[in-house]
């Protein structure tokens, strides 16, 4: 046993080591809002150490990035509200499906959407027309399952505000 607390010390360091001191950091607002470098790509590696937990509301921004918990509305709306104080232009996508729905980013710029469940993957953008339709029918792929409805819509102040939608075409 005591040979194991001596090596304690340095079973910590080289889990640092190899996982990064990031993990011990939790990100802020302001620190992603200064981050020069920001990209649309970059924003969503920034979160792939978070973990998934639905809630039935959206979280405060500093609650989200201080515990590292939360779920696509979450993330996508500090998304669009990171990257449209970048310059970027930024809309807020609700794609509803059978048995769930689901909040993205689509970001003009990049021609594509940020997926909160894409968080971890090297190439983590989605590619799309920008199209209602075109966005729903990907993430509805995404989740196996068809959508019913999509819509646009706006997050300020905790209200949201819908926009346009659009339905399958059967």
């Amino acid at each position: 046993m005591t040979e194991v607390l001596k090596k304690w010390p340095l079973t910590l360091a080289m889990f640092l080591l190899i996982n990064g001191a990031q993990q011990l950091h939790a990100l802020t607002l302001p620190e992603l809002q200064h981050d020069r470098h920001l990209t649309p790509e970059s924003l969503l590696h920034r979160f792939s150490g978070f973990e998934f937990k639905l809630f039935d509301e959206v979280q405060p921004r500093d609650k989200f990035l201080a515990t590292q918990t939360g779920d696509c509305d979450d993330f996508a709306t500090l998304a669009a509200e990171v990257l449209r104080q970048k310059g970027y232009t930024t809309r807020l996508i609700a794609v509803f499906m059978t048995q769930q729905t689901h909040v993205v980013c689509y970001v003009k710029e990049a021609g594509a959407y940020l997926d909160y469940n894409n968080r971890k993957k090297a190439s983590p953008l989605v590619p799309t027309s920008g199209a209602l339709p075109d966005i729903a029918a990907k993430v509805a792929r995404s989740f196996r399952t068809p959508w019913t409805s999509v819509m646009e819509f706006t997050f300020e102040h905790g209200i949201r505000k819908a926009g346009a939608m659009d339905f399958p075409q059967n």
